[in-house]
């Protein structure tokens, strides 16, 4: 229940039953989230296969990109877009959380969200056809472990929200079970590449959720959507790193 908990939170795909799922139960289900980033990564692969047949690469890439806002349902880049309204400007931390909690995009969050799907955009493109595959596969589940990590390792900023369900789910099993699998995935997808992006992805999560933690005194649930999509950009960077210095092969 936990594992379907996280696939109805994550993503827009129809499930069986309507059961109602406790608060518990879906702070608990973080530990699945990058098994819900595979099945988001073989949807991709699915779809670049099937509009290669008729399609040129270049609209393939976009619909990509697209299909991933449209298989989250946004979630993620609506608190990418909310946290970028709420570090704009000399604010105090409280008057950046009601800039997050208003339901308009400011510009801000418009520059940002443009500026965002701009470089994934390119990225994908840049990615090399042999590492396409393994790359569209990759690039949620690191993405989906770099939110897992930002909510075991650093402390929430609001006394509430859905943010501060998955802080209390987020224990050091849940967190050690899904980098497990993280792992995992990325050594069989790309062996030593998988391991040296994960561990980039890493870092760079370090550094973003540090000066997060300084603009709203914490993290919230935004902030998670915005790391996320931070992560699945960087994945594409760098991959495209590694291919250009010919680390690939």
């Amino acid at each position: 229940m936990k594992f379907l908990a996280a696939v109805r939170f994550l993503t827009i795909i129809p499930l069986p039953g309507r059961r109602e799922v406790s608060p518990e139960e879906v702070g608990r289900s973080i530990v699945y989230f990058p098994l819900v980033g595979v099945i988001i990564g073989l949807i991709l692969v699915g779809l670049n296969w099937l509009l290669g047949l008729f399609l040129p690469s270049a609209l393939v890439t976009v619909l990509l990109v697209v299909s991933l806002v449209v298989i989250s349902g946004a979630l993620h880049l609506d608190g990418f877009v909310d946290t970028c309204d709420g570090i704009g400007g000399h604010k105090t931390v409280e008057e950046r959380w009601r800039v997050m909690q208003d339901s308009r995009a400011g510009g801000f969050g418009i520059i940002g969200v443009c500026c965002l799907l701009l470089v994934k955009y390119v990225s994908m493109s840049g990615v090399p056809d042999s590492w396409l595959m393994q790359t569209l596969v990759l690039m949620p589940v690191v993405s989906r472990w770099a939110m897992v990590y930002a909510v075991f390792a650093y402390s929430y900023a609001k006394p509430s929200g859905l943010g501060k369900v998955f802080k209390q789910g987020a224990s050091w099993q849940r967190f050690v079970i899904a980098t497990f699998i993280t792992l995992a995935v990325a050594v069989i997808l790309a062996q030593l590449t998988g391991f040296v992006i994960m561990l980039a992805i890493w870092v760079i999560v370090i550094a973003m959720a540090a000066y997060l933690k300084g603009k709203f005194g914490g993290l919230t649930g935004d902030t998670y959507g915005a790391i996320n999509e931070v992560a699945e950009v960087c994945v594409l960077i760098l991959v495209c790193l590694l291919a250009h210095i010919q680390w690939l092969g």
